[in-house]
């Protein structure tokens, strides 16, 4: 009987090994927008954040330019940059990294 424990604590380690690469998938199930303006050089700050931590956490991104839609420019033209997680307002005019890291785990 004590040979049966050791062996079902490895098979409960090899499951969660084999779940554990899934947290990155996890992360990809996010998306993250920046919705920004031409020659805004907070959205150029912006954009580089995201890029990064987006790209260290292999979660996609999107921009979308505010003066191409107007819903946007309704909505946010006094926030731009903006950025949204999984479509809901994450943060405006600075992104932190940490911040938006956090949100992303």
């Amino acid at each position: 009987m004590a040979d049966m424990s050791p062996l079902f604590r490895r098979n409960d380690r090899r499951t969660d090994k084999q779940t554990a690469p899934e947290k990155p998938q996890s992360h990809r199930g996010h998306l993250v927008t920046l919705i920004r303006k031409p020659g805004c050089h907070l959205c150029d700050d912006a954009h580089a954040v995201i890029e990064k931590v987006c790209g260290e956490l292999g979660v996609p991104w999107e921009e979308k330019d505010i003066t191409q839609d107007e819903e946007l420019y309704q909505k946010y033209w006094e926030q731009i940059p903006v950025v949204l997680v999984d479509g809901k307002q994450h943060t405006f005019w600075r992104v932190n990294e940490q911040r938006l890291r956090k949100a992303l785990t």
